[in-house]
């Protein structure tokens, strides 16, 4: 799924963190960063910020519980 416009970074990764299964977020070099992980949080902060702007992510979760949080989120804020 693509995700854009994340206005509340913290709030984003608290859901991330809720969800129950696997959720990760694809580079733009095809890597994949399992995004339930702290480390992996920051790295990819760091990468989103690094340019003053933040991009376009592509982000797959895959237990349907997940997706519907995630989905609700970006409708929702």
């Amino acid at each position: 799924m693509k995700v854009q416009n994340i206005k509340d970074v913290n709030k984003f990764f608290e859901v991330i963190d809720s969800c129950k299964g696997k959720v990760e977020l694809v580079t733009g070099e095809g890597d994949r960063l399992n995004l339930k992980s702290k480390l992996c949080q920051y790295v990819s902060l760091a990468n989103i910020f690094s340019n003053g702007e933040i991009p376009e992510l592509e982000i797959i979760a895959y237990e349907k519980e997940d997706i519907d949080k995630l989905l609700s989120f970006m409708i929702n804020g």
